[in-house]
């Protein structure tokens, strides 16, 4: 995170300006860090700094970096840079922080509370581990019975879902790259998929493998991606395209080769 100063200006300006300026780069992070659209989240800084009389405000947002730069009364410029390292699907944050956002607009309130409110979502209590797998595990074998699958099958996915839940988190607990995870995942759907049906737990190998990456697929990136270019953000846009894209093939790519080596191993369905 950095600061610059252009031209000089008082100390209690200078302190105004720059509180400020973290602020909106916390919000701006929180809302980022949790899956937000990167006009949305340039909307919500600009509404927050005019909030606090800053008619002039400035905002730069992509998915890896915000830049905010706040022009005071007198002229003066103040710029900061925050780097974005990981992101997330949380919209229960991003809700709390639009509410938050609106709150300001009609009640004011001090830069130092609206910190402190901010702190207050980012620590906003999550689900617990067990009760996520679960649902987690239980959306997917909802899947599979969606798209044609029988009872047993249902049951694999269902184990084969608590399986990846707690694979992915333990290897994004341990900063694994995106892609590597999503190839792991796709490798242990397929391949115990395939094991499942040869000893007759499961019948439809397809249809245990859908059930199970259906949650991995990334479907809000590629729906974000659409809103940015839409808004005319297509810097943003196309890098989460890209994303989106890279995410699939690591999916499938993943699930290509735990095929392949249960063929070899297994002599196929």
């Amino acid at each position: 995170m950095g600061i610059l100063y252009l031209s000089g200006c008082s100390m209690t300006k200078n302190d105004e300006v720059q509180s400020l300026l973290r602020v909106v780069c916390k919000l701006g992070q929180l809302m980022l860090e949790n899956g937000a659209e990167t006009y949305r989240v340039e909307q919500t800084i600009n509404i927050v700094s005019k909030s606090y009389n800053y008619t002039q405000c400035e905002s730069s947002v992509i998915p890896s970096t915000i830049s905010v730069s706040i022009t005071s009364s007198n002229g003066e410029t103040f710029t900061m840079i925050k780097r974005i390292r990981s992101r997330t699907v949380n919209l229960n944050k991003i809700s709390l922080v639009n509410d938050l956002s609106r709150k300001i607009v009609t009640e004011k309130i001090s830069i130092s509370e609206l910190n402190k409110q901010l702190d207050k979502i980012d620590q906003s209590p999550q689900y617990s581990k067990l009760s996520s797998t679960f649902f987690t595990a239980l959306a997917s074998a909802s899947f599979c019975l969606l798209f044609g699958g029988n009872y047993k099958d249902f049951f694999v996915t269902f184990v084969l879902g608590n399986l990846l839940s707690l694979c992915t988190s333990y290897l994004n607990s341990m900063d694994v790259n995106g892609f590597f995870v999503n190839i792991v995942a796709g490798f242990l759907t397929s391949f115990l998929g395939m094991i499942a049906v040869n000893i007759g737990l499961g019948s439809q190998h397809d249809k245990i493998v859908i059930g199970s990456i259906m949650l991995l697929l990334p479907g809000i990136a590629i729906t974000n991606a659409i809103r940015d270019i839409i808004a005319g953000d297509l810097v943003s846009g196309m890098s989460r395209s890209i994303e989106a894209m890279l995410a699939a093939i690591s999916i499938a790519l993943g699930t290509g080769i735990g095929f392949n080596i249960g063929i070899r191993l297994l002599g196929g369905l």
